[in-house]
């Protein structure tokens, strides 16, 4: 039984990934710029990147470190 099980949640979560990626709404850019000193320039700079990642090309993401 503990078999069948981990081998349905093992399909289930195989299945459920797809190759498909959400990407940002306009009005989640504009929240997120929001914060920046150049708006302009990172709601045009997100959008080209939206666009690159709709269109299926690979896009670089910087991760900023936590800071407490």
């Amino acid at each position: 039984m503990k078999l069948a099980l981990n081998l349905s949640l093992f399909l289930l979560a195989f299945f459920s990934v797809s190759d498909q990626s959400l990407s940002l709404t306009d009005h989640q850019i504009k929240n997120y710029c929001r914060k920046e000193k150049r708006v302009l320039s990172c709601i045009k700079n997100l959008q080209e990147k939206r666009s690159d990642l709709q269109k299926g090309k690979a896009i670089e993401i910087p991760v900023a470190p936590y800071k407490r």
